[in-house]
């Protein structure tokens, strides 16, 4: 999942960036209203958590200008700005969620997998053979043991399980993985892919490579023929 912060608090931006990237989530940071709407004009994203009091262009100008391009990218306003009027303007623009300042990190996070939850359609639970995936506290568990995943590795299964048995390129998973300023290349995937494989040995569940291509998750047999 790939996330943009549009924050000019150095402080707030610094700690939230820190703290998805921790959960595995690639997060790329804008702090001014200009930047963000550039990038939201050249990149693709999961999910905006947006601040409204931003210099050069205003929160709510940049929800407003994503709307009218018709993205349906799940927008969360977090600011300072907690008057009811704030709320619905926010709300009536096509933010899907509202949060004031100051917040509770646990809470914001919780609202972040519940907005994922919601734009993708997909259950909180996974199940793929014998492996569990839960996306509200993003653990992997096999025959109910928990399975030892580094954030990179659980972000890379979360993508193959929700696009199961379609291809997905190298770049489109350092699309998803990465951030702005991590330089991640596609050795790098290969590396992931090789570790993920090796831990998912004993589940049935297979990570097919697609020389050139990408890869694609393969369910166990007894999956594929109902």
């Amino acid at each position: 999942m790939r996330i943009l912060l549009a924050e000019d608090d150095r402080i707030i931006a610094d700690g939230l960036c820190r703290s998805l990237r921790q959960a595995g989530y690639a997060v790329d940071c804008a702090d001014n209203g200009m930047a963000a709407d550039t990038a939201l004009m050249t990149n693709a994203y999961d999910l905006v958590i947006l601040d409204l009091g931003l210099p050069r262009l205003s929160g709510l100008d940049v929800l407003r200008r994503l709307r009218a391009r018709n993205s349906t990218t799940p927008v969360l306003i977090l600011t300072a700005l907690d008057g009811v009027d704030d709320r619905v303007r926010g709300l009536d623009l096509g933010a899907d969620d509202y949060m004031a300042k100051p917040f509770e990190l646990v809470e914001l996070e919780a609202r972040v997998r519940a907005l994922s939850r919601r734009s993708s359609g997909t259950a909180t639970i996974i199940q793929c053979g014998s492996l569990t995936f839960d996306q509200n506290d993003r653990s992997a568990l096999v025959n109910g043991e928990m399975l030892e995943l580094s954030a990179r590795e659980l972000g890379l299964l979360e993508i193959l399980l929700l696009r199961a048995r379609r291809l997905v390129s190298k770049d489109q998973l350092v699309d998803h993985l990465c951030g702005w300023g991590e330089e991640v290349s596609h050795n790098a995937i290969e590396v992931y892919v090789h570790r993920l494989r090796k831990k998912l040995e004993s589940t049935g569940v297979n990570i097919i490579t697609v020389r050139g291509l990408g890869y694609y998750l393969e369910k166990p047999a007894e999956e594929r023929r109902h």
